[in-house]
């Protein structure tokens, strides 16, 4: 974290938010991950976050970096089925910047990798799944105010299927995005994954969308801020602008 926070300075970034993976193996009253009877082991090997780990790791950030603005956040993988868990976990963290996030969907009785689905099906239908259950993760939990790299299972789009067209799920997209701007929340233009296009963010915009987030999914620090004079250059071709706190949000 402290590394990350010197490539933060390098790249002349005014602040950052270091939302680290909240996820979950056992459920509790309340998770509809146990109303479903779901197998909630989606990876092989899970590392659940050491939530005071995390916190002394930070103020000692903040201590040797006031000169940045250092947030505290978690980003939650499906929210929607673990709706007590995370909200505990949330409440008792007391964190500034919450991220919603879609890495597995039910597939075959548990929860399922987005990757591993590629070896399951053909890629469109990998992907239809994959948005139908972020739509779901949209209207089935609001303990989010960020909804992280919306199209995820992209990054492992299979060659053998071509070039990855978003127009392909526009409809899918747009649902997503109708429901997201609805409960008047924001989508992250995530650096890691390709880069969304001019088009699907004027998709947003059309579905009443009004902010932004940048979002580099660093997990290395070398990766803090990367490619964001691109984001930067592709949210403003759309009509998005910094506000005069440069550590909001950026909108309309």
């Amino acid at each position: 974290m402290v590394r990350s926070c010197e490539q933060a300075l390098a790249e002349g970034l005014p602040g950052l938010a270091f939302t680290d993976h909240l996820d979950f193996t056992t459920w509790t009253h309340g998770d509809r991950i146990g109303t479903e009877n779901l197998d909630p082991h989606r990876y092989s090997r899970m590392h659940l976050l050491d939530v005071a780990g995390y916190l002394a790791a930070l103020d000692e950030c903040r201590q040797r970096y006031p000169e940045l603005r250092i947030l505290s956040g978690v980003e939650i993988g499906e929210a929607h089925l673990w709706t007590a868990s995370a909200t505990a976990a949330v409440a008792a963290a007391g964190v500034d910047r919450i991220l919603g996030s879609l890495h597995a969907i039910p597939y075959d009785g548990r929860l399922t990798a987005a990757d591993e689905l590629f070896q399951q099906m053909p890629a469109a239908d990998v992907m239809r799944r994959y948005l139908a259950e972020l739509l779901r993760l949209v209207e089935g939990s609001d303990i989010f105010q960020v909804l992280a790299h919306l199209d995820f299972p992209r990054r492992m789009w299979p060659r053998a299927a071509g070039p990855y067209e978003e127009r392909a799920f526009e409809a899918e997209y747009r649902a997503v995005l109708r429901a997201l701007a609805a409960s008047d929340r924001i989508l992250e233009v995530n650096t890691k994954s390709p880069l969304v296009s001019a088009g699907l963010l004027r998709w947003w915009r059309e579905a009443g969308g009004r902010a932004v987030s940048f979002g580099s999914d660093a997990h290395q620090p070398w990766r803090v801020g990367d490619k964001f004079k691109v984001a930067v250059d592709l949210v403003e071709a759309v009509g998005f602008r910094a506000g005069r706190d440069r550590f909001d949000f950026w909108r309309l």
